[in-house]
């Protein structure tokens, strides 16, 4: 007698992680997205999960979904971005392979109040894909925060779902490809230098600092030319977990200062680690910027999405040396990117 394969939607989300259908992981984003628009799906998911395959509508306060964020406007913003999102999800249709096109979030009603509701509506075409899906990825939620680029938790996610095959541990994607389950935006890091310096390289780096397994993407050439890309995985041993642990008791900015070097002999958590002295500048680091800065974004550069560029200029950002002023960094790194990319 065959065995009935486990649904998603039997998986049941924890106080430590959620869980993600595996379709929703290897999207291709059609509409771009940013870090916190994909942190704030996620949530809206775990939020529905216990009715996520009904027509009810869900509701969640602004200020899960704002976490420490200071301000309602990127949380609308991220709402209005998943609304107008269209992914390509593979699925099989009538036993054969497809393409199916479907909107992220269906419609909804924010209360003006800043403690506030969402009230949300997962489209129904949606509904019927999680309803049929039988591989997910399970997150873990201070994985989720922790991560500082949309390539890395794009990847995170990616490994999750894929982390418990029992008889696979790697995977070869054409470059498009790669870039596309990536989310990387049409006409962005089109060489595979470019590419790899400043989306997966740093995404690795974090995946593997924090998460429980080891990450390692290597290309593959046809001829003189990258052409496809080999991903490989495997799971941490436990020196390798213990590692990742203490990795996540630190913020993103101690994080950051010990990959520049600034900061030596971490110890174990129950014990005070010791740092060196550091630059005051240093302590803004992959900080969030003031909400000054957004206003002054936007009245600036109209019609630019300012947290997808604020993700670009994060992305370019990695590896180097932090501003002094990130603020200041930004708007100066916002008006290069418009004047290359006009509207």
């Amino acid at each position: 007698m065959a065995t009935k394969p486990y649904r998603t939607l039997d998986a049941k989300p924890n106080a430590e992680s959620l869980i993600k259908p595996g379709e929703l992981v290897d999207v291709i984003e059609v509409t771009p997205l940013t870090l916190n628009d994909r942190r704030v799906y996620n949530m809206l998911l775990e939020h529905a999960w216990d009715a996520i395959d009904k027509p009810v509508t869900h509701v969640i306060s602004k200020a899960t979904l704002r976490g420490s964020h200071n301000s309602n406007d990127r949380v609308g913003e991220s709402i209005e971005r998943l609304m107008s999102a269209v992914v390509r999800v593979n699925v099989i249709w009538d036993g054969e392979p497809a393409v199916e096109r479907v909107q992220l979030l269906g419609g909804n009603i924010e209360t003006v109040r800043n403690d506030g509701l969402i009230e949300y509506e997962i489209p129904a075409r949606l509904r019927k894909i999680i309803t049929n899906s039988t591989v997910f990825a399970r997150l873990q939620r201070e994985v989720m925060f922790a991560l500082t680029s949309k390539y890395a938790l794009t990847l995170y996610e990616i490994v999750q779902k894929r982390g418990n095959m029992r008889w696979k541990s790697s995977e070869t994607f054409t470059v498009e490809e790669l870039r596309g389950v990536l989310g990387v935006p049409k006409g962005k890091l089109t060489s595979w230098g470019n590419l790899n310096s400043r989306a997966i390289k740093p995404a690795v780096d974090e995946v593997n600092a924090l998460s429980d397994f080891m990450v390692e993407i290597q290309p593959k050439k046809t001829g003189r030319k990258v052409t496809h890309a080999e991903l490989k995985w495997w799971k941490k041993d436990g020196e390798g977990e213990a590692a990742a642990g203490r990795a996540l008791q630190f913020s993103s900015v101690g994080r950051m200062a010990k990959g520049a070097g600034a900061v030596e002999d971490i110890v174990e958590p129950s014990a005070p680690a010791v740092i060196k002295p550091r630059p005051a500048w240093l302590d803004r680091h992959g900080m969030p910027l003031a909400t000054e800065t957004y206003e002054t974004a936007k009245l600036r550069f109209p019609g630019f999405d300012i947290y997808f560029v604020e993700g670009e200029w994060r992305t370019w950002m990695a590896g180097k040396e932090p501003a002094r002023d990130l603020d200041r960094a930004y708007l100066a790194f916002f008006k290069s990117y418009a004047e290359e990319n006009p509207l």
